[in-house]
């Protein structure tokens, strides 16, 4: 997303001439100028500002990446489900410390699939990684 200069500076909490300045200084990753206008772009929702040589430490943050959230097939319960005819979700979603179980799973942007048999994930030898949000269906929130 791209915004001018004053949503920017509403973002980060600093007056419009501040960060005219920081825009004069070439400090904003991805700036431009068109015109008589500048256009930041955002990301994670915020303009990366670069760090200066002097003076105060910043009031902003610049915004971390997000953490990633892991998909794998739990083969385990798919045997217990197979022995015990039941059908307990097989899908573990990890993001952070929380686990989340579901039947089905919409990933809804980019995804990377690994195959790593020699440092598996939490036992898993395949698993999805991505930054996007992740939908479930039938979700199942029990721990075990």
């Amino acid at each position: 997303m791209i915004v001018g200069t004053t949503s920017a500076a509403k973002i980060l909490n600093i007056s419009t001439s501040r960060l005219r300045m920081l825009l004069s200084r070439d400090r904003v990753k991805g700036a431009y100028k068109t015109g008589r206008m500048w256009l930041i772009p955002l990301f994670n929702g915020k303009p990366i500002i670069s760090q200066g040589k002097r003076g105060p430490a910043p009031r902003w943050r610049n915004p971390r990446t997000p953490a990633k959230t892991k998909i794998h097939v739990n083969a385990p319960r798919i045997r217990q489900n197979q022995k015990r005819q039941e059908s307990e979700p097989v899908i573990t979603v990890k993001k952070g410390g929380t686990n989340q179980y579901a039947h089905e799973v919409e990933i809804l942007g980019g995804c990377r699939i690994i195959y790593s048999p020699d440092k598996p994930f939490a036992g898993a030898r395949v698993w999805i990684e991505t930054l996007y949000d992740v939908q479930l269906f039938d979700l199942n929130l029990s721990s075990s």
